[in-house]
């Protein structure tokens, strides 16, 4: 009961709290999210818009690589083809939401795009290493399916804030659900949710280890002198 009352004040009451002080600005990162992703679908409905929407956000692992960099944080907008768009709409702006309130804007993105980022790069090693590597590697046919949409970024944003507020229902939640996922639908973004659960991770658990460094760092900072201030 401790563990649920603890989870609900990290990852509901506070997130919350910080609504009622910001109000909807609070929220900015979440609606853009959601109407980005309503945005480029709309766009995507006609001929001349899908082309638009496969250039300016379309990733797929045969790319260049600055080319796919380029296009990752458009790709976070573009619906994935094989899900509804409405189905996921919730979510996203769940995600967004909270880990704005709790994070701020800049940390949001980060982790947004981090997550994302590894699931990308990593599915070039695995082509790289082939299908007969230990179950890693994957056909290089998979380079040409298209790699978009912001359900990896959701399933970052979850992780790591369970990881960062100690809540392992919402953990076990997410990250078990993906890990279901992987193993019901072997396809290529079931192995980019697990990858970005498992940056998630990595990044949750550096965050509480570089704050005593930061911190540190900025009282060095403040005991420096300042221009034109002589020492005696």
């Amino acid at each position: 009961m401790r563990t649920v009352r603890g989870e609900w004040h990290g990852i509901v009451v506070d997130p919350v709290q910080q609504l009622m002080r910001r109000g909807l600005s609070g929220l900015s990162l979440a609606f853009v999210a959601a109407f980005g992703v309503i945005f480029f679908h709309a766009l995507a409905q006609r001929p001349t818009g899908a082309t638009a929407v496969r250039l300016l956000g379309g990733v797929t692992a045969d790319l260049p690589l600055p080319v796919a960099l380029l296009r990752t944080p458009v790709s976070l907008y573009v619906p994935a083809l094989d899900l509804p768009v409405w189905a996921g709409m919730t979510q996203l702006f769940l995600a967004f939401a909270l880990a704005e309130l709790a994070l701020g804007r800049a940390r949001t993105l980060a982790i947004a795009y981090a997550t994302t980022l590894a699931g990308t790069l990593t599915v070039r090693v695995m082509i790289a290493l082939g299908p007969g590597c230990w179950g890693l590697g994957l056909p290089p046919q998979i380079g040409q399916v298209l790699d978009t949409g912001p359900s990896a970024a959701v399933v970052g944003l979850f992780t790591y804030l369970a990881v960062i507020r100690r809540a392992p229902i919402v953990f076990t939640l997410t990250g078990g659900s993906m890990v279901w996922e992987s193993i019901a639908r072997p396809n290529l973004a079931g192995r980019e949710h697990l990858i970005a659960v498992g940056a998630a991770i990595i990044l949750g658990a550096m965050h509480g280890r570089c704050r005593p460094w930061t911190q540190a760092a900025a009282a060095r900072l403040r005991c420096l002198p300042r221009p034109g201030h002589r020492l005696r």
